[in-house]
């Protein structure tokens, strides 16, 4: 697919907006264009997909949610654009792609050991934090609706990796965040930012050593064929928020909205258990295939892992907010320490 410029984003969302606006309008349902990057089969996917049914269903046909899914309309960097200029109205990106738009908070939930587990998570995302965090969307055009979960985060390389100075020199391929760039930098590792799609390879040729993800992402991807040891270190989260172009969401009919709400309740609630199931069922998956070893750490040896990245919280301090990554820590009962 050819990358898209400004003016062709614009002229989408200019044909959009006039076949929104035709005059068989009052008849014809009401269309909201998803677009997401990953396969229908994913927990993104499949809710995608339930979101799209319920939607229907709720509304009794008033409106129609076309799903585009594995990037058909736009790559990962193309899409906040396009919702923004309404060529579609609804996305589902990672959470870690808010901070190249200028709202770099939502950076916060890449710190390591800040989410010990999905209680903790859900205090986060269900509370006053979340919609803190989406509340920040609103001047740029976008409303957020739900937070999807992809999981807890594991390391990969190809030696052991146990102690933080088993890191030292490894090149570790990162998404786009300063926050994963500081935390492999206080490891003594040497991080490197990769598109998702080219990682496998990347891995199989050497170009980078190692990479973090969740097990779900490493399976479905092969890497841990060409990974020898995989540590079950749950240092960090990969989420998804589900996201609408606000022009479009406050035009709605109070009534469509209050239905699309509910829909969106129940989608979020099938990606957030598929996305536990499917973590674990990569973990035995991986375990039975016999190519990666799984590495499980002592307390000590998981509290030096702590104790290494910690500096990391006042690093990126003034970058993500400082009150806010105190509240985080206070909401989630997480830290390095």
């Amino acid at each position: 697919m050819h990358t898209l410029t400004r003016s062709m984003i614009l002229a989408v969302a200019s044909a959009a907006v006039l076949a929104f606006a035709g005059p068989a309008g009052a008849q014809s349902p009401i269309v909201i264009k998803f677009s997401h990057v990953v396969a229908p089969n994913t927990p993104k996917g499949m809710a995608a997909d339930k979101f799209k049914e319920l939607a229907e269903k709720y509304t009794g046909g008033k409106v129609k949610v076309e799903v585009y899914p594995n990037s058909q309309l736009y790559k990962d960097k193309e899409e906040l654009e396009a919702l923004q200029l309404g060529a579609v109205q609804m996305l589902a990106p990672s959470i870690s792609k808010f901070g190249p738009i200028g709202v770099r908070e939502f950076e916060v939930f890449d710190l390591p050991y800040i989410l010990p587990n999905l209680d903790a998570l859900r205090k986060v995302t269900n509370g006053p934090i979340g919609e803190k965090l989406f509340k920040l969307l609103e001047p740029k055009g976008i409303i957020g609706l739900a937070y999807w979960d992809n999981g807890f985060k594991e390391m990969s390389a190809n030696k052991k990796l146990i102690a933080p100075e088993d890191y030292k020199g490894l090149k570790f391929r990162i998404q786009s965040s300063k926050v994963l760039d500081a935390q492999f930098r206080a490891l003594g590792a040497i991080p490197q930012v990769m598109a998702f799609s080219e990682v496998y390879q990347a891995l199989q040729t050497g170009v980078v050593d190692g990479q973090e993800n969740t097990p779900s992402n490493m399976y479905t991807q092969k890497m841990h064929e060409v990974q020898k040891y995989t540590t079950l270190t749950n240092h960090g989260y990969i989420g998804y928020a589900v996201i609408v172009n606000k022009a479009f969401w406050e035009g709605l009919p109070a009534d469509i909205r209050t239905e699309l709400n509910k829909a969106m309740k129940e989608a979020t609630e099938l990606n957030n258990s598929q996305s536990a199931k499917e973590n674990q069922d990569a973990l035995n998956a991986m375990k039975a295939s016999g190519k990666t070893e799984l590495i499980t750490l002592t307390k000590d040896q998981d509290a030096a892992m702590r104790k290494a990245m910690a500096p990391v919280y006042n690093e990126v301090g003034n970058r993500v907010g400082k009150a806010l990554i105190e509240e985080f820590v206070k909401t989630s009962g997480g830290g390095p320490n």
